[in-house]
């Protein structure tokens, strides 16, 4: 059990030998990592996760799916926020009454850990790999699989989120390797997978191929190549084609046209060559070869069709060399993949490098099914040793020779360079080559209709990332390229013949192991274990045996199998699966929508016909504060684990959760963000709490024990504390509506508007009642209102910031006999009333009221210490200036003024509605554009009656006061008396009248000396109920002054002073127990001295 006593050190416990003391005193200065260090220990003490597993044990259960993230690197700001996101929607499902289980995963095959290895031992070469021997490669590939694993859970567990490491689930592992295999004979046995020799995205420095959605993970702009070649058709006739990569112009086998176009021979009086360009493209050949109309002169105009079949003389006979298929190779070939937007209308096609030139050369039979391609690049982007001046060159590196071969040659028409944007390695961060391979595919495209549909019965938060880019990528995805020619992973479970006529896939161990010559024992299914089993071919003796392909999964094919490979589906926990699937939620960032979110929808489809997960919800990414990516290069952010030090984990969550990133939209990381929340949320969070227990512990010590009691606030006849607690209903209720859709991004902002309301607004201006100013009764209601608001808080704010939240839960437990070991073991409190939406109108006008007259009052530069006669007070609906009626002297106190006026006239006002696009975004959709502009235009009676709370319809849409922004802009030179500023906003206007009488210079003069009194206290560190002696004095008309406002300065202090005649500071400046300060009044200055008893 937890002690009665927390035992954090920022509680000091208080020893009063008169009565007990419910709370531990709290002090005043707080260190909140060193806190949440203390509540991580408090956790491990009480085995806190696994407490609450067991506590939620037989409950409903609340499925969530964790991505698994490679442990080969550590943990950055993208997986904190991803990991926050998670823990706060699983606490809140635990929190709601849920059992959920949050075991952990950890992705270990493929490029990611394989080029770890090649790095540490400066393998560059396929080869290399196959010398070394397979075993020894994948061994090493295991050993450092898990190598930040600890760092990975000493992060995870420091930024407080909960989840199971110890019995994660590994895709390495020999089950989840089982299960795969299973996913992938379904889909087999389904006639969803061929094998196919297709150009595809190609890592050099991984040596494989990669999916199409792979390609789109890591876009770089970068500067290449831009140049117009020549290729000479006919004699001094030449075709003009425009390329960025020189280096395929050697695999060169055809020109492709348009038929549709125009083309025109166009003849170069300055070099007497004659160039055929489309007649589209006729501005830009000019514009890049910087020649003039003058010229130039067109000679003939071809119908592109008329090219058709022409042949040309191609650049170089490397391929000639080496290939006796190229019968039908360097003719024009027609297709409308040539566009009029770039280029000079004529493409080269190198079938080899790119996939339009292969299909157009496969369609025209200048490459044939089956026939091997040629090629000059090797698998590592080499051409070939025996290749005349480029051979054994990096193929980049080869564009130099190339361009200085061609203008030798005087077939280089342009030599410039272009910037562009080009696809990368999203692993080896290297540029991606496209060019022909033979791979292993799943089909999509034919079940893009099917996909689309399972999509749609998923939700998206926010929509926009499923509807405007999910559904869009999905209605143009390609068939899957799921092989990758590499030996860390699983392997594809397919045994071909020696002939390649028969195949055989396996979905099982004990399949391979019955089938496997010599019905081995099977112990691990990495390749190492398992390329040498064969199974006999089924056609007999006579044929040599089966044996498997090399390849293996695409490790993104298994992180898309994790629903049901994490359980061992189907070979073991076939009923819980089935419970467990699809996933209620699961949360990645926006990248994931062409990496884990695509790879589980396909799956789950193909196998399963319908989505893997019912929510989603997608942050945004986090980049450096320059808004460049972040990089460990360039040291452009600060260390996570450094901010988590510096700032605690909870202000990191906190700052990461109410930022715009949690609705898929960029943050630029700052740490000045992260002190802000640390200055702006956490301190004054801390700082009531801390004001609460401080009055609770001054009522035990005059009164009796603190008793908590919900129902004070309601009952009690203080208009502020209805409201915080009315304010409190309307957060709880909103709290659930919105969390129970994942809509974090609404969620943040009314907790900590809430916040603000509390500290800024309730305990600010009932701190004296807290203190006893009006008696016992009074004060007890204060202080249970306070307990309600701030237990109630607290335990909302739990799946946020858990460890404030149970630093805090755990000194307010203390006079609660049901309170739990944890606030996190809590279930969240709902709302017990309806709010009363008059009185927080109410008070809602009230702020807006004191906020613009603080903004005049700065602008005119009038301290609060200065009262002022009259406030006015405008309003299109004048009738709800009546609820401000009970609330004149809150507004008269927080404004310093004597007077309030509602002003009937409000011909002088002018108001502006525009549409809240943040509440309108999601509903509106196609209608947002005319809806928009009538909300601008709206009435005074329309906006008079969405200040009633009707609400309006609008092109079949309902809208509300929330929906709409109104401000009013006020013509203050319509004011007759000069003395009146004023300011409007928020569809209500005020003036304040700054005209100065001697009573009000008399009233100045009583704030100045008080708060001067106030501020000396509180430099000596006394506290409310410290025994002290005040003397003010002065010159003799200061002193008189102070004599005649004696009355009226102990009212506003609420305690004795004592008037003395002329200067006595000095006589006690040497006196320990005294502190003096001197007050520059509007009158004058004033000696203030205290004296402590």
């Amino acid at each position: 059990m937890f002690p009665t006593k927390p035992i954090n050190t920022h509680l000091k416990t208080l020893q009063i030998s008169v009565r007990m003391i419910t709370f531990a005193s709290v002090a005043e200065k707080i260190n909140f990592p060193k806190e949440e260090e203390k509540i991580l220990s408090y956790w491990k003490q009480i085995d806190a996760f696994n407490e609450a597993q067991r506590l939620a044990k037989g409950k409903k259960e609340y499925n969530f799916y964790d991505g698994p993230p490679f442990a080969t690197g550590l943990p950055h700001y993208g997986h904190i926020l991803a990991g926050t996101i998670k823990d706060v929607v699983t606490r809140y499902a635990y929190q709601t009454g849920h059992y959920v289980d949050r075991r952990f995963g950890w992705d270990c095959h493929g490029l990611p850990v394989e080029f770890e290895i090649d790095k540490a031992n400066n393998i560059t070469r396929r080869d290399q790999v196959l010398d070394m021997g397979i075993s020894v490669y994948n061994e090493k590939c295991r050993s450092i699989v898990m190598k930040y694993s600890n760092e990975w859970r000493n992060v995870v567990e420091r930024t407080g989120r909960w989840v199971d490491f110890d019995s994660d689930y590994k895709t390495m592992d020999k089950d989840f390797m089982e299960s795969v295999w299973w996913s992938f004979k379904q889909l087999y046995d389904k006639n969803l997978v061929y094998k196919s020799f297709k150009v595809m995205p190609y890592s050099l420095a991984c040596s494989t191929p990669l999916s199409n959605f792979e390609a789109n993970l890591n876009y770089k702009n970068v500067v290449d190549p831009s140049v117009i070649v020549a290729f000479e058709y006919y004699d001094n006739e030449y075709f003009l084609i425009w390329t960025t990569t020189p280096w395929t112009l050697p695999s060169n086998m055809a020109i492709i046209a348009n038929a549709s176009f125009k083309y025109v021979k166009l003849a170069n009086k300055k070099t007497n060559h004659i160039w055929i360009v489309a007649e589209c493209r006729l501005d830009y050949l000019l514009t890049e070869t910087r020649l003039t109309r003058e010229d130039v002169e067109i000679i003939e105009t071809l119908n592109g069709s008329q090219l058709g079949g022409l042949t040309y003389k191609p650049l170089f006979n490397f391929l000639h060399e080496r290939s006796k298929t190229l019968l039908n190779s360097y003719k024009v070939l027609l297709d409308d993949m040539v566009t009029m937007d770039t280029g000079t209308g004529l493409v080269h096609a190198a079938p080899y490098y790119g996939e339009e030139d292969f299909r157009v050369c496969m369609d025209n039979g200048v490459i044939q099914k089956g026939v091997d391609l040629p090629w000059l690049i090797d698998a590592n982007g080499y051409f070939l040793s025996d290749i005349p001046e480029i051979g054994s060159m990096y193929f980049k590196e080869a564009d130099e020779i190339i361009k200085k071969k061609l203008k030798s040659m005087g077939q280089l028409i342009t030599n410039k360079t272009i910037s562009h944007s080009y696809p990368f390695c999203w692993r080896s961060d290297t540029p991606l080559m496209y060019r022909a391979v033979s791979c292993w595919f799943v089909k999509v495209e034919e079940f893009r209709s099917q996909l689309i549909e399972s999509t749609m019965n998923s939700t998206w938060i926010p929509w926009y990332v499923r509807d405007k880019r999910f559904l869009n990528w999905l209605s143009e995805a390609r068939d899957w390229c799921v092989s990758r020619n590499r030996f860390w992973g699983t392997p594809i479970p397919i045994w071909q013949s020696q002939d390649q006529e028969v195949m055989l896939c396996i979905g099982s161990i004990s399949e391979l192991e019955n089938l496997g010559i010599g019905n081995p024992t099977v112990k691990d299914l990495h390749r190492h274990f398992i390329d040498d089993i064969e199974i006999p071919d089924p056609r007999g003796s006579d044929y040599p045996p089966l044996k498997r392909i090399s390849e293996i999964f695409d490790c993104w094919y298994e992180s898309g199998s994790m629903p049901y490979a994490k359980c061992h589906y189907p070979f073991q926990n076939i009923e819980s699966f089935q419970k467990s699937f699809p996933a209620d939620f699961i949360a990645e960032g926006l990248d994931q929508t062409r990496g884990w979110f695509y790879t589980l929808m396909i799956l789950s489809t193909l196998l399963f016909k319908k989505p893997a997960f019912k929510n989603v919800i997608v942050n945004g990414l986090v980049l450096a504060e320059d808004g460049k990516k972040m990089s460990k290069r360039l040291k452009n952010y600060p260390d996570p684990v450094d901010i988590i030090n510096k700032y605690g984990a909870d202000t990191l969550r906190l700052y990461l959760t109410s930022s715009v990133v949690v609705k898929a939209e960029t943050l630029k990381f700052s740490e000045n963000g992260v002190k802000n929340v640390l200055k702006d949320v956490l301190l004054p969070w801390y700082h009531s709490y801390r004001f609460f227990v401080q009055q609770a512990t001054n009522y035990e010590t005059q009164y009796s024990p603190f008793v908590p009691n919900n129902s004070a606030a309601i009952d009690s006849d203080n208009l502020m504390d209805k409201w915080i607690y009315y304010l409190t209903q309307d957060l709880l209720e909103n709290f659930h509506n919105e969390l129970t859709q994942l809509k974090l991004y609404k969620v943040m902002p009314k907790l900590l508007n809430f916040l603000d309301n509390l500290t800024n607004w309730y305990i600010r201006l009932n701190r004296d009642r807290a203190k006893g100013c009006n008696g016992q009764a009074d004060t007890l209601v204060t202080l249970q209102t306070m307990y309600y608001v701030l237990e109630t808080f607290t335990k909302l704010m739990s799946p946020v910031v858990p460890f404030t939240s149970e630093m805090i839960y755990l000194n307010l437990k203390i006079c609660n006999s049901t309170a739990l070991q944890s606030v996190h073991f809590e279930m969240l409190p709902k709302a017990c009333h309806k709010s009363d939406q008059q009185m927080l109108s109410a008070i809602e006008m009230m702020q807006e009221v004191v906020v613009l007259g603080r903004v005049v009052r700065e602008r005119q530069r009038t301290p609060l210490k200065i009262p002022l006669s009259t406030l006015r007070i405008y309003k299109i609906d004048r009738s709800k200036l009546k609820l401000l009626d009970p609330l004149h002297q809150l507004i008269k106190d927080e404004l310093n003024v004597l007077n309030i006026e509602y002003i009937n006239d409000v011909s002088n006002i002018k108001f502006v509605t525009r549409p809240n696009f943040k509440a309108l975004g999601e509903r509106l959709k196609a209608d947002m554009t005319k809806v928009c502009n009538k909300l601008k235009n709206l009435t005074h009676e329309e906006v008079n009656a969405l200040e009633n709370g009707l609400v309006l319809d609008i092109f079949g849409h309902k809208i509300s006061h929330e929906d709409v922004l109104i401000t009013c802009t006020f013509n203050f030179d319509s004011e007759s008396d000069e003395n009146y500023k004023g300011e409007s906003g928020n569809g209500i206007g005020i003036a304040l009248d700054f005209s100065i009488t001697d009573e009000l210079l008399n009233k100045a003069f009583v704030r100045y000396v008080s708060n001067g009194v106030q501020k000396l206290r509180k430099l000596m560190g006394l506290q409310h109920d410290d025994i002290t002696e005040t003397f003010l004095s002065g010159d003799k008309d200061i002193c008189d002054k102070l004599t005649i406002n004696k009355n009226a300065i102990e009212t506003y202090l609420r305690r004795k002073v004592t008037i003395l005649g002329g200067d006595v500071i000095s006589a006690n400046e040497n006196c320990p127990k005294v502190m003096s300060e001197v007050v520059d009044t509007n009158y004058g200055m004033v000696n203030i001295q205290i004296k402590i008893q």
